[in-house]
């Protein structure tokens, strides 16, 4: 079974921190519309959906992936890059603590869930602006005695590892080479974005199902016909806030 952790989003998203993309305006409902239709999505995948309330003080706060990263044998909490999100992981570590043993990263280290790629027994951490070469070794020694191995990468543009590729399955990755070097996958395939949709390469695969943003039509035809069930999700008032599909989740396998 899937476990997805979820936070409702807070009235005061449009506080939002931004790196790369233009701040525009937030619709609180519109984005509190979409993320029911988000968790409505994972449960159609097969997934049960647990749902925290919205934190008003917190504008980035339904962003939970940035909060821990969730291995088979633990949870490592994270140290956001931005002073402002660093109340989230406080908040979210009682949750978690149910469902998996947790351990802390520590000053000078940051790390963000976002930045973290896993692929089978492979990590790969996204030096961004975000994560830093100290948060990268606090996660490889809390995963290699597990059997991890922890792979840096330097993506150039995009906010997080996982704004610039994601997995498909434990064996593909879905990229966008203007942002992520795709040979840095040795040994996994590597599928290109259309050209048209930069953002497109993050999605969310759930069961044996890939949830991607309905803004990127060409990227979805494009995996269907390459025999993915895909499941398109409007996240469109999140993407003002640099989010996308794995953003808003915490996946935890159950037995």
């Amino acid at each position: 079974m899937i476990v997805a952790l979820t936070r409702e989003p807070a009235r005061s998203m449009d506080g939002c921190e931004l790196t790369y993309r233009e701040r525009e305006p937030l619709d609180a409902a519109a984005a509190a519309a979409q993320h029911r239709g988000y968790c409505d999505a994972l449960r159609a995948c097969g997934a049960r959906v647990v749902t925290l309330p919205a934190v008003d003080e917190l504008p980035d706060s339904v962003f939970v992936e940035d909060t821990a990263v969730v291995l088979d044998e633990l949870a490592v909490l994270t140290r956001p890059g931005v002073e402002s999100r660093r109340g989230e992981v406080s908040l979210i570590e009682p949750e978690v603590a149910r469902l998996r043993r947790v351990v802390r990263v520590e000053r000078p280290a940051t790390l963000e869930g976002g930045d973290v790629l896993r692929l089978g027994r492979a990590l790969y951490v996204g030096l961004s602006p975000r994560t830093n070469a100290s948060g990268a070794e606090a996660l490889r020694r809390f995963a290699a005695p597990h059997g991890y191995e922890v792979i840096t990468v330097e993506p150039r543009g995009c906010l997080h590892l996982k704004t610039g590729c994601s997995a498909l399955d434990e064996e593909t990755v879905l990229v966008n080479p203007d942002w992520v070097d795709a040979s840095l996958f040795r040994g996994r395939a590597a599928l290109a974005v259309d050209a048209s949709e930069p953002w497109a390469a993050n999605v969310l695969r759930v069961n044996g199902s890939v949830c991607i943003s309905a803004a990127f039509p060409r990227t979805a035809e494009m995996l269907a016909a390459r025999g993915y069930d895909v499941r398109p999700i409007d996240v469109s008032e999140f993407a003002k806030a640099e989010g996308g599909l794995t953003c808003m989740s915490l996946l935890f396998r159950q037995p």
